[in-house]
């Protein structure tokens, strides 16, 4: 990122949001609605995509991605810490070739509040889904301890997928479609069976559900009231 973008992003924050999606459409060449919302957060990364009805909330840090993409009434909310690894040259992660400091919330989902989000690797957040409560972490990077170097992953949370309050989801690691991640989890691992609840740390499943006895995996709003 250039000094003169990030001085522009920057000196933007105390603007109102219809200022800044504005601004930031005409002058940045980003591809944000005029429906999108943007309250006083501080957003440093090299692109941002928001879709009719996007919003992210105010008192949010999101820095060092190479592209944020919010899809349809897709919501960031307030006091989150987003952060990656930009792409730079460096000795850090040369060996992840496919390595995408990126953040995709898919249609309807939702990251609620208090929330710390590394996005070294991409993050996925599948449509209608919600990262809930307060307190999780995402890390999609660790010192591997055999190599003795840092190591990143992608982190995929599916379609209509919950996750509870303190849940910490570590590289590589993937919550399938229409599942529950209980509060206080460990998620270590790509889990492969939809319509299951999983939890404990090391998450494992706990027992299949059928979404079909489940409101919240059947609506059609992503806001719930």
């Amino acid at each position: 990122m250039t000094k003169l973008k990030k001085l522009f992003l920057i000196s933007s924050f105390i603007l109102p949001s219809k200022f800044k999606v504005y601004l930031y459409a005409k002058v940045l060449g980003w591809n944000i609605s005029p429906s999108a919302r943007i309250g006083y957060s501080l957003i440093l990364c090299e692109e941002l995509s928001m879709q009719n009805g996007a919003k992210i909330a105010s008192l949010t840090c999101i820095k060092g991605l190479s592209r944020l993409e919010m899809e349809e009434s897709s919501s960031i909310g307030p006091l989150n810490w987003i952060t990656g690894f930009p792409l730079i040259k460096s000795k850090h992660f040369e060996e992840d070739i496919d390595r995408e400091p990126l953040l995709h919330i898919q249609k309807h989902s939702a990251i609620t509040s208090r929330h710390i989000l590394d996005c070294t690797n991409k993050v996925t957040i599948g449509k209608y889904s919600t990262f809930a409560g307060f307190r999780s972490q995402i890390l999609t990077h660790s010192i591997d301890l055999k190599e003795g170097r840092q190591r990143s992953a992608p982190v995929n949370i599916g379609d209509y997928c919950f996750v509870g309050t303190s849940c910490v989801l570590l590289p590589g690691s993937k919550i399938p479609n229409y599942s529950i991640l209980a509060a206080g989890s460990v998620l270590t691992k790509e889990m492969l069976e939809e319509n299951c609840l999983y939890g404990g740390g090391p998450a494992k499943k706990i027992s299949a559900i059928n979404p079909d006895e489940y409101g919240y995996m059947k609506r059609k709003v992503g806001f719930t009231w």
